[in-house]
């Protein structure tokens, strides 16, 4: 069975052997890929990325006796009973705090949740850089929108999921994963202005021009919440303080040689420049996806590729040799997406080549004893939604 009306048919009778009476909707919220813009988010930065029809999906039910029944039929297990009331940052521990954070999040912003009963499903891979987190948080935050009448707008209920990952989940992230799965649109990039969370939909036709994007996961698996990530934040905010700058978002790429002179720290410098010269590259890209010439940005993808690996300092060698592998193949640009350490790379290829790069990646892995990478076609989808 597929397609959305398969999923909701198949969600609806397993929660109903769960729970012992049919949920009230079923909602879906996508995973989702950068194209460009990577650790610019939590830098009041510039983002491009769009959702894959990779999707999180929840069938849901309303409780009035302030308990939260969670169910996962992608972890083994039974339900997880929480009491609303005792739910606390650092309390829930595995992919339960994910929708537990956006419950309390919401309680704690003054919502009126009274309990609920959820049985999720997600094709978003986990650990690959392409935000199954985020699309748990906000396939919750939407349904329980809904359910409780709440009028919250989309915008808002991603604020909300993200400070669920910061605070209950422990995790620092930026707002681009959560505002992507609750605000892409089909056919579309999103760019997102990170400090005031303005967006445009820049059309992503690449079939049309002939041309394909791919993702390939490494299968290697990322843990941002061990502290790596949060060492990167953290220079990225040392870095603006010695600046005297809000953020590094506010240091003009025409600046950035002026700037890094005044820093001693010679790694507060590889993290700045990278920073100001991704979002540079963000707004390079959409310049040349509205010029009509979208073959003209695999270049900035591998120049970001080369920042992350040589500036940030969040590649890993399976990234490296996805980007190295598919530009010999005759990719036009490539580069690892998502935090880093591991998870995904995205690779613009013409449509006529796309098989063979794919095979010479996943030969180069390989060669090196590698596990086989996994590799699909990127097709801007839908953000988040209601089903049934």
């Amino acid at each position: 069975m597929t397609g959305e009306a398969g999923v909701t048919e198949q969600l609806e009778p397993a929660f109903r052997d769960l729970y012992g009476t049919g949920p009230e909707g079923v909602w879906a919220a996508p995973g989702r890929v950068n194209l460009i813009g990577e650790h610019t988010d939590y830098n009041d930065g510039f983002v491009l990325p769009l959702a894959l029809p990779h999707t999180a999906r929840a069938a849901v039910a309303r409780r009035d006796d302030g308990v939260l029944r969670l169910h996962s039929a992608d972890v083994g297990g039974g339900v997880t009973e929480l009491r609303l009331d005792e739910l606390e940052p650092g309390g829930v521990q595995g992919w339960e705090a994910y929708p537990a954070g956006v419950v309390w999040a919401l309680l704690d912003a003054g919502h009126p949740v009274t309990g609920l009963d959820l049985h999720l499903a997600s094709t978003v891979p986990t650990g690959a850089g392409l935000s199954s987190s985020a699309a748990l948080e906000i396939v919750t935050a939407l349904a329980v929108n809904d359910l409780y009448d709440l009028g919250l707008q989309r915008w808002r209920l991603a604020r909300l999921a993200q400070r669920a990952e910061n605070v209950f989940v422990g995790v620092p992230c930026g707002i681009m994963d959560q505002t992507a799965s609750a605000c892409c649109t089909e056919g579309h990039a999103l760019h997102l202005d990170t400090r005031d969370l303005g967006q445009r939909q820049v059309p992503f036709d690449l079939a049309a021009e002939g041309l394909r994007l791919l993702v390939v996961d490494t299968r290697v698996k990322h843990q941002l919440g061990d502290g790596a990530y949060a060492n990167r934040r953290s220079a990225c905010e040392q870095g603006a303080a010695l600046l005297d700058v809000p953020a590094l978002r506010d240091i003009p790429y025409e600046e950035l040689a002026g700037a890094l002179a005044r820093l001693d720290d010679p790694v507060l410098r590889r993290r700045v420049r990278h920073v100001v010269t991704e979002n540079h590259r963000v707004e390079e890209v959409i310049g040349r996806l509205e010029a009509g010439d979208p073959r003209a940005i695999g270049p900035l993808l591998t120049a970001g590729h080369v920042s992350l690996r040589d500036d940030f300092e969040v590649s890993c060698p399976e990234l490296d040799l996805v980007v190295a592998s598919a530009e010999d193949a005759g990719a036009l640009g490539a580069r690892m997406t998502g935090g880093g350490f591991g998870g995904s790379a995205v690779v613009l290829v013409e449509e006529d080549g796309a098989e063979e790069v794919g095979r010479a990646v996943t030969a180069a892995f390989a060669a090196r004893g590698h596990r086989a990478p996994r590799v699909f076609t990127a097709v801007p989808a839908a953000g988040a939604r209601r089903l049934a």
